[in-house]
């Protein structure tokens, strides 16, 4: 079993910054790709960022500039490094992760709201 723990979501005002983490558990081999995503109400789930393995990351254009992506190797966490928020930012964020066997695993997702 594969267990994703999100923390770092709440409240935020528009500008302020966040810090998301995911701490993975369980039978891991080895982690390829780790990754958050996100869904608004009313909207699809859609990519935010993701790094490998080795540090090649990708980002959403609409937080390229605003948001870092990072991930610790020996202790199995992905971090997503939030700034200068906006209210379009607001949605609930999920931690992703691609193990070296294909399988494909997703946190609880963490609420994260940009409001003044």
């Amino acid at each position: 079993q594969v267990q994703l723990v999100e923390s770092g979501g709440g409240l935020v005002q528009p500008g302020g910054s966040l810090r998301l983490s995911c701490a993975v558990s369980g039978t891991i081999f080895s982690i390829r790709v780790m990754g958050w995503y996100r869904q608004a109400p009313g909207k699809q789930r859609e990519l935010v960022a993701t790094i490998t393995r080795g540090g090649i990351t990708t980002y959403a254009d609409s937080v390229k500039g605003r948001f870092t992506i990072s991930r610790d190797n020996i202790r199995n966490i992905v971090y997503l490094q939030m700034n200068s928020l906006k209210p379009e930012d607001t949605a609930v964020y999920y931690c992703n992760v691609r193990l070296g066997d294909e399988s494909n695993h997703w946190g609880q997702g963490t609420q994260v709201t940009v409001s003044s």
